[in-house]
């Protein structure tokens, strides 16, 4: 059965899904000055409205083409994607950042952790989750209950998205699958966003700091990695999530001038060493898979 082929991506995968971690942290500056004047429930539909509508200009998706095996791809990765956001800044709001980061992680990294299939595998999520562990504040005050299980569910949602996202890169484009899934998440966080009130506080500023925070937070990284799912393994694109709380940790030192303990230094070499050998094995991978002209018997 003859398959047809996905255009070439626009960067390879590793170097997408890192552009996209770099591009997340970015829009974290800013997200504090609309999160303190709209909320969690605002900030989550302004940066996502806007995301949705800066990608529809760009792409612009032929949505009545798109077919019905599409939309039943689409439609719960978009679900899923607003629910993640939303219950991501509903955790921010009760717990600090690099917590709220930390649980976030535990949904990819379970999932590697499911998903994998040798031991070598096994070792890079382990030696994450180790990584994961020191860097966490456990420590100290901000320890809200609530807060740590909204974290763990936007966690869970961002596994979903991930094996969802998977099966939406495989079914259209990564420009029209992320504007399309930006437009349900957009639609599924609409009823939260009107009944918390946030929209009658918006203002002109506050539109232009939301319209840079979607192009950071959402826009660019969910683009990128739609790009990077197309070809790395939902196991080793988990592993390699695992840059986030690091990125998160050294943004704070070289900007916010934060002061890392040795743990979390550790945590930090540990996590490096984790994506890197994650890298390695799904490069292994491929190149130890036989090649299809050689093995493909006549008639296929």
């Amino acid at each position: 059965m003859l398959r047809t082929a996905h255009p070439p991506a626009p960067l390879p995968a590793l170097p997408a899904l890192l552009l996209a971690i770099l591009s997340v942290q970015g829009g974290a500056a800013f997200a504090k000055v609309l999160f303190t004047q709209l909320g969690p429930v605002g900030a989550t539909g302004l940066r996502i409205g806007l995301a949705a509508a800066v990608l529809s200009v760009i792409f612009r998706p032929a949505l009545r083409r798109l077919t019905a095996a599409q939309w039943r791809a689409l439609l719960p990765y978009g679900v899923v994607l607003g629910a993640m956001n939303l219950l991501y800044y509903l955790s921010l709001a009760r717990i600090p950042l690099g917590l709220a980061v930390t649980l976030e992680f535990v949904g990819p990294l379970l999932l590697a952790a499911v998903t994998s299939r040798q031991r070598r595998d096994l070792l890079w999520v382990l030696l994450a989750a180790l990584g994961v562990l020191l860097i966490a504040p456990w420590r100290g005050a901000g320890l809200d209950g609530l807060g740590m299980v909204l974290a763990l569910l936007a966690g869970a949602c961002w596994a979903g998205y991930i094996v969802l996202g998977g099966r939406v890169s495989q079914v259209v484009s990564s420009g029209v699958g992320v504007t399309t899934g930006m437009i349900v998440a957009t639609l599924a966080v609409l009823p939260a966003v009107l009944i918390s009130g946030a929209w009658t506080v918006v203002t002109p500023p506050l539109l232009g700091a939301g319209a840079l925070l979607a192009v950071l937070s959402s826009a660019i990284p969910f683009t990128l990695e739609l790009i990077a799912l197309r070809t790395l393994p939902a196991r080793t694109f988990s592993v390699l999530l695992s840059l986030e709380p690091v990125v998160a940790a050294l943004f704070g030192w070289a900007v916010l001038h934060e002061v890392l303990r040795a743990s979390q230094w550790a945590a930090v070499v540990l996590v490096m060493i984790a994506s890197a050998g994650g890298a390695w094995t799904a490069r292994q991978a491929r190149a130890e898979r036989p090649d299809p002209q050689t093995t493909s018997g006549p008639g296929v």
